[in-house]
């Protein structure tokens, strides 16, 4: 039984946040009625798998079955977790459930280990291009991922990159919804099986969609409340 049901306490939510974003780019889903943790990204170790960095990550989850919510690298996170702690229901934005949902350039890039190449400065610096690939319109989206890839720590970007162009997994939780933006540029509809599609939602849907997005996260966790 879930303990916050059992007691009738919000429903405690863990957010695991994208590749280059932090819990700003949440700022304007609506949460109202939940308890929402965000984990922190940590400093990967050397050569560190996926898998370990993942059971490193478990320390900041306290809940018996916890509700995951995954943006973009954080959804493959969240899978990773699921493999190692028991949860209610994951949640993946923007994001991919296996390998085979990843573009094949990228997947070619991470056999030849080309991701390597490209400096952290380049990944960092917004640009015309950088705000295409991410789909942000407005001077407030393209200032708030500006702010939030200069804030990230080279270390964790470089190695959070090359887990993604490496991704092996192959394993579908049962209890896991996706929510995808029709426009996403980063991992394409066409290569995702998502139970939600956002008409002309890019992969930072969750700003410029927000409204759309939390009208579809809010009935996956109150179900009863469609």
């Amino acid at each position: 039984m879930n303990h916050n049901k059992a007691n009738h306490l919000p429903p405690k939510i863990y957010i695991l946040s994208g590749l280059g974003a932090d819990e700003r780019v949440f700022q304007l889903l609506d949460f109202s009625g939940m308890e929402v943790v965000f984990i922190k990204w940590i400093s990967p170790e050397k050569n560190e798998k996926i898998e370990a960095y993942a059971k490193r990550l478990c320390a900041q989850i306290t809940t018996e079955k916890p509700i995951l919510i995954g943006l973009s690298f954080g959804g493959m996170m969240a899978i990773e977790l699921s493999k190692i702690i028991p949860t209610e229901k994951i949640i993946l934005l923007s994001s991919v459930k296996t390998k085979h949902e990843i573009p094949m350039v990228m997947r070619v890039i991470g056999k030849l280990g080309l991701e390597r190449l490209v400096p952290t400065f380049l990944i960092k610096r917004a640009n015309l291009i950088g705000n295409y690939i991410f789909g942000l319109h407005t001077v407030f989206e393209k200032r708030l991922i500006k702010l939030i890839l200069l804030d990230m720590e080279d270390q964790y970007l470089k190695w959070a990159i090359r887990q993604v162009h490496r991704w092996e997994n192959e394993t579908i939780p049962p209890n896991l919804s996706h929510i995808h933006g029709s426009a996403d540029k980063i991992f394409p509809v066409r290569n995702v099986k998502a139970d939600y599609e956002i008409e002309n939602g890019g992969h930072f849907m969750l700003l410029s969609k927000h409204k759309a997005v939390s009208k579809i996260i809010r009935a996956i966790i109150f179900p009863a409340k469609k």
